[in-house]
């Protein structure tokens, strides 16, 4: 595809996106990514409550290109050990198994970050068993962590993902 109208398309689709996110909508929360000790990722991530499930925008650099990397809520809000050991296990508030969001799965298991070859992930993906604010789902306050490796969604209860290579907190927003 000619760059031109690559760039044209991708707009396009940023344009269309962005009406998903914004006023009218339910709770929204943000995290900011960091790279943990020795690492390089960082980046943002959004979510707003929506009436099935919770819109996740996702966007992270400095990540292995064209690796798939495991990506996860965990129960604490806490990125000071310098390792992200700090937020704990998965957030799992109703003991399910480890698995993708299109089978019976923890709360934290969030689809895969795939980074491109420059290292780069955007993505755009409704998530389930999650919530804003309130209920057992709530995601606020709870710490967010990209891994170095691919999650294989059946070691239990982590995925095999292996080190946590940025770490952020869900924080409300107005």
């Amino acid at each position: 595809m000619r760059p031109f109208l690559f760039a044209l398309l991708g707009s396009s689709a940023l344009i269309a996106g962005c009406g998903l996110m914004g006023p009218g909508n339910g709770p929204m929360a943000r995290a900011t990514l960091e790279a943990t000790r020795g690492n390089t990722a960082a980046g943002t991530v959004s979510f707003q409550a929506k009436d099935d499930g919770v819109l996740m925008q996702v966007s992270v650099s400095g990540l292995k290109p064209n690796q798939e990397h495991g990506f996860h809520i965990h129960e604490k809000g806490d990125c000071s050990s310098g390792d992200g050991m700090s937020t704990g296990g998965h957030f799992n508030p109703t003991g399910k198994p480890h698995g993708p969001q299109d089978s019976d799965h923890h709360a934290g298991d969030l689809p895969a970050l795939k980074a491109d070859a420059s290292g780069q992930v955007k993505l755009q993906v409704m998530v389930r068993g999650v919530g804003i604010g309130s209920g057992v789902g709530n995601i606020v306050g709870r710490g967010l962590i990209v891994h170095a490796m691919p999650d294989d969604f059946k070691t239990q209860p982590t995925g095999n993902s292996g080190a946590r290579i940025a770490c952020g907190v869900i924080v409300a927003q107005p």
